[in-house]
């Protein structure tokens, strides 16, 4: 079977992968990020409705107070719902909402289970610890790595784990999927797998360097693609199919944890195949060219 060249279009891949991040940023900086309650701040009531009602279903009910809530269920059977949104609501604001969907399920006064106000220090604490966590594994990453293969491997698995976490955000900001505490696990979640990902492939390519002598480190590095094309495409189907499982038959709790996880799952595979290696290749050639310039 004839190998397919993967490397020598990495002009192709790095460019799409910076467009998606460029847009990304873009509209970071114009709109921001759609962070969640656990970063912003804000409302959450529980109610319980003494039936099973689809989440669609509550929405439409309070759309007139405008919340742009986001509502899971809660309890073994569903019957109740958790309603949060980033509105700073008031004892009465909070009344008129429970009374709506009194009127709506004949419900008793005893149904509205809880409410709370929450801050948005919750979410700055969050995500300076995940930042913090990132950065640890990182570098540790870093150190393993180039132990157990050289530096260079070491930088070129780094900025494949940046680029993965630059551009799952980015899909974030592109298509205002809200980001919270669950986002942020996945995150950690995929920085693990990806790199795991990746060092398979370069586990092969430190054989193949030992094996092919004269071959060009483009060429290493697509045979070494090659030979780990099946395993790093059936590990990632096999998982995307659990995943997915949970993301369209779990709750909405478990679809908030899914979905990152499913992207990120996507991104890492193709970072792996499409930027780790290519970025280690021209990182070689870099290396050798300076090499021969030092030589003569």
């Amino acid at each position: 079977m004839r190998a397919i060249k993967f490397t020598p279009k990495y002009k192709l891949w790095f460019g799409i992968s910076g467009a998606v991040i460029l847009v990304g940023l873009i509209i970071m900086l114009t709109k921001g990020l759609n962070f969640g309650i656990d970063f912003t701040g804000g409302t959450m009531m529980q109610v319980n409705l003494n039936q099973t009602v689809s989440v669609s279903e509550v929405s439409e009910v309070i759309k007139e107070f405008d919340l742009s809530p986001e509502i899971v269920h809660a309890g073994e059977e569903k019957l109740e719902v958790i309603i949060k949104t980033k509105a700073s609501l008031s004892n009465d604001e909070r009344s008129a909402i429970f009374e709506v969907l009194k009127t709506k399920y004949n419900l008793q006064d005893t149904d509205f289970r809880s409410a709370e106000q929450f801050g948005a220090s919750i979410g700055s604490e969050i995500r300076n610890r995940a930042l913090m966590a990132i950065f640890v594994a990182s570098i540790f990453m870093l150190i393993y790595i180039s132990f157990r293969f050289e530096p260079i491997f070491g930088i070129a698995a780094i900025i494949a784990l940046i680029h993965d976490i630059l551009v799952l955000i980015s899909i974030y900001a592109i298509f205002r999927l809200t980001v919270n505490s669950s986002f942020i696990a996945a995150i950690l979640t995929i920085v693990g797998y990806s790199i795991n990902d990746t060092i398979v492939v370069f586990d092969r390519v430190r054989e193949n360097v030992k094996k092919s002598k004269g071959k060009s480190h483009f060429e290493v590095a697509d045979v070494s693609i090659n030979q780990t094309l099946t395993r790093s495409i059936n590990t990632s189907l096999t998982t995307l199919l659990v995943i997915g499982s949970l993301y369209f038959l779990g709750v909405e709790s478990i679809k908030e944890f899914a979905l990152p996880l499913m992207t990120g799952i996507a991104v890492g595979t193709y970072s792996s195949i499409f930027i780790a290696s290519p970025v280690w290749a021209i990182l070689r050639n870099k290396i050798a060219h300076k090499g021969s310039y030092a030589a003569n």
